[in-house]
């Protein structure tokens, strides 16, 4: 198709991290990371036994911040640097930071960042790759006690919906990298953006279980499927 696309949002998803290195967190039996959902990831876990929650944040952050962006990450980068005129956003369930990694520009993190920690008392989000612990001061309001990883838990509102809503209601390409199509909100981004007459296309190892919302299917692993469509794009 010959067309210049004004508005791109690119969906990603665990898949595009497991190339990196980086295990798909959820697991199909409920784990999270080898631990209980109800265990780690949600605010009722959190109130129970916040210690426990930071620790296993801690053990995970170490892994995703060693990790290193692979060529699907960098296609993303060639895009938004080279496809001119476009603005080219990115809706990520990832809670690591290879996009930023890349160099990737305009990324919504809608489950959070494994990077950040969020203050319950006063609602500062602020960054750090060391541990925390359940005792520590925020450096805003200085009270002890209330800090939480900025993940979003099981039950909790996703970030950035209000924005996700309008780029998806306004792009004109919508692509799909590396996610299930099972986990709503997110797997219905795409019939969003199908009703108002984006061209939709999915990259995966294999046809999703939404798979019938995309116009284009495009099977294989992203770091080299999403490149070539890249350059494909570039050409036109």
């Amino acid at each position: 198709m010959d067309k210049h696309y004004q508005n791109i949002v690119i969906l990603t998803g665990a898949g595009i991290s497991a190339e990196s290195g980086l295990s798909t967190f959820r697991s199909e039996n409920g784990l999270w990371n080898n631990h209980p959902v109800e265990d780690v990831a949600t605010i009722e876990a959190f109130e129970r036994n916040p210690e426990y929650v930071h620790e296993f944040y801690n053990e995970m952050r170490p892994e995703l911040f060693a990790a290193k962006p692979n060529p699907a990450h960098l296609a993303i980068t060639k895009l938004q640097q080279e496809y001119k005129n476009s603005n080219i956003n990115i809706i990520t369930q990832n809670v690591d930071v290879l996009h930023e990694k890349a160099g990737n520009k305009n990324v919504y993190h809608i489950h959070g960042q494994i990077n950040q920690i969020v203050c319950l008392n006063c609602g500062h989000v602020f960054e750090t790759w060391s541990d925390v612990h359940s005792d520590d001061e925020c450096e805003y309001c200085h009270t002890k006690g209330l800090l939480k990883p900025n993940i979003v838990f099981f039950g909790e509102s996703l970030l950035y919906m209000d924005t996700v809503e309008y780029l998806l209601q306004n792009c004109d390409l919508f692509l799909s990298v590396g996610t299930s199509g099972v986990v709503y909100p997110a797997a219905g981004f795409v019939q969003v953006a199908y009703l108002n007459g984006a061209r939709t296309c999915e990259f995966n190892l294999e046809k999703t279980s939404n798979n019938y919302m995309f116009a284009e299917h495009i099977e294989g692993p992203a770091g080299k499927t999403l490149p070539a469509f890249v350059d494909e794009l570039l050409k036109k």
